[in-house]
Protein backbone atom coordinates (compact mmCIF):
# COMPACT_ATOMS: atom_id res chain seq x y z
CA UNK A 1 0.00 0.00 0.00
CA UNK A 2 2.91 2.32 0.83
CA UNK A 3 6.52 1.45 0.09
CA UNK A 4 9.45 3.78 0.71
CA UNK A 5 12.62 2.52 -0.96
CA UNK A 6 16.07 3.78 0.06
CA UNK A 7 15.26 7.49 0.14
CA UNK A 8 17.86 10.16 0.83
CA UNK A 9 16.73 13.66 1.80
CA UNK A 10 18.90 16.73 2.35
CA UNK A 11 18.47 20.28 3.58
CA UNK A 12 20.89 22.19 1.38
CA UNK A 13 24.26 20.50 1.72
CA UNK A 14 23.30 18.61 4.87
CA UNK A 15 21.99 15.08 4.32
CA UNK A 16 19.29 14.17 6.87
CA UNK A 17 18.02 10.77 5.66
CA UNK A 18 20.23 7.92 4.50
CA UNK A 19 18.63 5.07 2.50
CA UNK A 20 15.43 5.02 4.59
CA UNK A 21 13.10 2.16 3.68
CA UNK A 22 9.81 1.03 5.23
CA UNK A 23 6.35 -0.08 4.16
CA UNK A 24 2.72 -0.31 5.20
CA UNK A 25 0.82 -3.44 4.26
CA UNK A 26 -2.92 -3.63 3.94
CA UNK A 27 -4.95 -1.72 6.52
CA UNK A 28 -2.43 -1.68 9.35
CA UNK A 29 -1.10 0.96 11.73
CA UNK A 30 2.67 1.39 11.54
CA UNK A 31 4.78 3.52 13.89
CA UNK A 32 7.80 5.56 12.90
CA UNK A 33 9.73 6.20 16.10
CA UNK A 34 12.80 8.05 17.22
CA UNK A 35 14.11 10.86 19.37
CA UNK A 36 14.15 14.56 18.46
CA UNK A 37 16.29 15.15 15.38
CA UNK A 38 16.21 11.52 14.23
CA UNK A 39 14.54 12.46 10.94
CA UNK A 40 10.92 11.45 11.53
CA UNK A 41 9.26 14.64 10.28
CA UNK A 42 11.70 14.84 7.37
CA UNK A 43 10.69 11.30 6.39
CA UNK A 44 6.95 11.93 6.37
CA UNK A 45 7.45 15.28 4.64
CA UNK A 46 9.21 13.40 1.84
CA UNK A 47 6.40 10.83 1.71
CA UNK A 48 3.84 13.65 1.52
CA UNK A 49 5.75 15.50 -1.20
CA UNK A 50 6.56 18.51 0.96
CA UNK A 51 10.29 17.80 0.67
CA UNK A 52 12.00 16.36 -2.43
CA UNK A 53 14.06 13.20 -2.26
CA UNK A 54 17.55 13.20 -3.74
CA UNK A 55 17.59 9.44 -4.12
CA UNK A 56 15.13 6.55 -3.82
CA UNK A 57 11.47 5.96 -4.53
CA UNK A 58 8.03 6.36 -2.92
CA UNK A 59 5.26 4.02 -4.08
CA UNK A 60 1.62 4.40 -3.04
CA UNK A 61 -1.12 1.99 -4.12
CA UNK A 62 1.31 0.50 -6.68
CA UNK A 63 1.98 3.91 -8.25
CA UNK A 64 5.35 5.68 -8.25
CA UNK A 65 4.59 9.06 -6.64
CA UNK A 66 8.20 10.09 -6.00
CA UNK A 67 7.95 13.22 -8.16
CA UNK A 68 4.23 13.92 -7.87
CA UNK A 69 3.30 17.23 -6.20
CA UNK A 70 1.88 17.08 -2.70
CA UNK A 71 -1.70 18.09 -3.60
CA UNK A 72 -1.85 15.30 -6.17
CA UNK A 73 -0.85 12.87 -3.40
CA UNK A 74 -3.79 14.17 -1.35
CA UNK A 75 -6.05 13.51 -4.35
CA UNK A 76 -4.82 9.90 -4.28
CA UNK A 77 -5.68 9.56 -0.58
CA UNK A 78 -2.33 10.24 1.11
CA UNK A 79 -3.03 12.83 3.81
CA UNK A 80 -0.76 14.22 6.53
CA UNK A 81 -1.78 15.78 9.85
CA UNK A 82 1.32 17.88 10.57
CA UNK A 83 3.24 18.28 13.79
CA UNK A 84 1.98 21.36 15.62
CA UNK A 85 -1.51 20.97 14.08
CA UNK A 86 -1.15 23.95 11.68
CA UNK A 87 -4.78 25.02 12.04
CA UNK A 88 -6.27 28.20 10.63
CA UNK A 89 -6.63 30.01 13.99
CA UNK A 90 -8.93 32.79 12.75
CA UNK A 91 -11.36 30.36 11.08
CA UNK A 92 -14.10 28.53 12.97
CA UNK A 93 -14.03 24.81 13.69
CA UNK A 94 -16.51 24.26 10.84
CA UNK A 95 -14.43 26.32 8.43
CA UNK A 96 -11.25 24.44 9.37
CA UNK A 97 -13.01 21.15 8.69
CA UNK A 98 -14.40 22.40 5.39
CA UNK A 99 -10.85 23.33 4.30
CA UNK A 100 -9.96 19.66 4.66
CA UNK A 101 -12.54 18.76 2.01
CA UNK A 102 -11.40 21.37 -0.49
CA UNK A 103 -10.68 18.94 -3.35
CA UNK A 104 -13.50 17.86 -5.68
CA UNK A 105 -13.98 14.26 -4.49
CA UNK A 106 -14.03 14.95 -0.73
CA UNK A 107 -16.11 18.11 -1.26
CA UNK A 108 -18.92 16.02 -2.76
CA UNK A 109 -18.98 13.92 0.44
CA UNK A 110 -18.47 16.83 2.84
CA UNK A 111 -21.68 16.54 4.86
CA UNK A 112 -21.45 12.78 5.26
CA UNK A 113 -17.81 12.99 6.36
CA UNK A 114 -18.59 15.84 8.75
CA UNK A 115 -21.13 13.65 10.55
CA UNK A 116 -18.48 10.94 10.89
CA UNK A 117 -15.91 13.39 12.28
CA UNK A 118 -18.40 14.73 14.83
CA UNK A 119 -19.18 11.17 15.92
CA UNK A 120 -15.47 10.61 16.61
CA UNK A 121 -15.00 14.02 18.26
CA UNK A 122 -18.34 15.20 19.75
CA UNK A 123 -16.64 18.20 21.37
CA UNK A 124 -15.95 19.63 17.91
CA UNK A 125 -19.66 19.72 17.10
CA UNK A 126 -20.34 21.66 20.28
CA UNK A 127 -17.52 24.08 19.34
CA UNK A 128 -18.26 24.31 15.62
CA UNK A 129 -18.74 28.10 15.64
CA UNK A 130 -15.69 28.72 17.84
CA UNK A 131 -12.44 29.98 16.34
CA UNK A 132 -9.81 27.25 15.96
CA UNK A 133 -7.18 29.32 17.76
CA UNK A 134 -9.29 29.52 20.94
CA UNK A 135 -9.57 25.75 21.46
CA UNK A 136 -7.56 23.87 24.07
CA UNK A 137 -4.50 21.93 22.93
CA UNK A 138 -6.36 18.62 22.93
CA UNK A 139 -9.32 20.07 21.04
CA UNK A 140 -6.95 21.58 18.46
CA UNK A 141 -5.37 18.17 17.90
CA UNK A 142 -8.82 16.64 17.46
CA UNK A 143 -9.63 19.36 14.94
CA UNK A 144 -6.39 18.74 13.05
CA UNK A 145 -7.16 15.02 12.80
CA UNK A 146 -10.76 15.79 11.84
CA UNK A 147 -9.58 18.13 9.09
CA UNK A 148 -7.34 15.35 7.77
CA UNK A 149 -10.26 12.92 7.75
CA UNK A 150 -12.34 15.38 5.72
CA UNK A 151 -9.97 14.72 2.80
CA UNK A 152 -11.12 11.05 2.76
CA UNK A 153 -7.67 9.52 3.23
CA UNK A 154 -6.63 5.99 2.38
CA UNK A 155 -3.45 6.64 4.39
CA UNK A 156 -3.43 9.10 7.28
CA UNK A 157 -0.02 10.27 8.50
CA UNK A 158 -0.12 11.57 12.07
CA UNK A 159 3.00 13.53 13.02
CA UNK A 160 3.42 13.69 16.82
CA UNK A 161 -0.32 13.73 17.69
CA UNK A 162 0.40 13.40 21.44
CA UNK A 163 2.89 16.28 21.62
CA UNK A 164 2.22 18.58 24.58
CA UNK A 165 -1.02 16.92 25.62
CA UNK A 166 -2.14 15.66 29.02
CA UNK A 167 -2.11 11.86 29.52
CA UNK A 168 -5.91 11.53 29.54
CA UNK A 169 -6.17 13.47 26.28
CA UNK A 170 -3.39 11.36 24.74
CA UNK A 171 -5.31 8.20 25.65
CA UNK A 172 -8.44 9.62 23.99
CA UNK A 173 -6.52 10.58 20.83
CA UNK A 174 -4.94 7.13 20.53
CA UNK A 175 -8.33 5.48 21.09
CA UNK A 176 -9.76 7.46 18.17
CA UNK A 177 -6.75 6.60 16.00
CA UNK A 178 -7.49 2.93 16.65
CA UNK A 179 -11.12 3.45 15.60
CA UNK A 180 -10.05 5.22 12.40
CA UNK A 181 -7.79 2.29 11.52
CA UNK A 182 -10.55 -0.25 12.19
CA UNK A 183 -12.72 1.66 9.71
CA UNK A 184 -10.16 0.85 7.00
CA UNK A 185 -7.77 3.81 6.97
CA UNK A 186 -4.06 3.00 7.00
CA UNK A 187 -2.17 4.89 9.72
CA UNK A 188 1.46 6.00 9.77
CA UNK A 189 2.01 7.16 13.34
CA UNK A 190 5.06 9.33 14.00
CA UNK A 191 5.67 9.48 17.74
CA UNK A 192 8.06 10.01 20.62
CA UNK A 193 5.55 8.29 22.91
CA UNK A 194 7.10 4.92 22.12
CA UNK A 195 5.20 2.66 24.49
CA UNK A 196 1.70 3.80 23.49
CA UNK A 197 2.55 3.99 19.79
CA UNK A 198 3.94 0.45 19.66
CA UNK A 199 1.04 -0.91 21.70
CA UNK A 200 -1.27 0.49 19.01
CA UNK A 201 0.80 -0.63 15.99
CA UNK A 202 1.16 -3.91 14.18
CA UNK A 203 4.72 -2.98 13.23
CA UNK A 204 7.25 -0.26 13.93
CA UNK A 205 10.41 1.30 12.51
CA UNK A 206 12.97 3.12 14.66
CA UNK A 207 14.92 6.01 13.13
CA UNK A 208 18.30 6.96 14.56
CA UNK A 209 20.45 9.67 12.95
CA UNK A 210 18.51 9.51 9.72
CA UNK A 211 18.70 5.73 9.30
CA UNK A 212 16.34 2.87 10.11
CA UNK A 213 18.05 1.24 13.09
CA UNK A 214 15.37 -1.29 14.09
CA UNK A 215 12.14 -2.70 12.73
CA UNK A 216 9.70 -5.40 13.74
CA UNK A 217 6.30 -6.18 15.21
CA UNK A 218 5.08 -3.68 17.76
CA UNK A 219 5.11 -6.13 20.65
CA UNK A 220 8.60 -7.35 19.71
CA UNK A 221 10.02 -3.83 19.68
CA UNK A 222 8.44 -3.14 23.08
CA UNK A 223 10.44 -6.10 24.40
CA UNK A 224 13.67 -5.14 22.59
CA UNK A 225 16.50 -4.34 25.07
CA UNK A 226 17.71 -1.35 23.03
CA UNK A 227 14.22 0.15 22.81
CA UNK A 228 13.69 -0.42 26.53
CA UNK A 229 16.98 1.23 27.44
CA UNK A 230 17.00 4.18 25.02
CA UNK A 231 13.30 5.03 24.61
CA UNK A 232 11.49 3.61 27.64
CA UNK A 233 14.13 4.24 30.32
CA UNK A 234 13.95 0.64 31.56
Amino acid sequence: MLRVNDIDVSYGQVQILHKVSFDIRGKETVSLLGSNGAGKTTTVSAVSGILPVSRGQVLFMDEDITWIESFHRVERGLVQVPEGRKLFPTLTVMENLEMGSYLKGPKAMRQETMVSVFSLFPVLESRKKQLGGTLSGGEQQMLAIGRGLMAKPKLLILDEPSLGLAPLVVAEIFSVVQKINKEGVMILLVEQNVSQALALSSRGFVLEEGRIALSGKGRDLLADPHVKRVYLGL
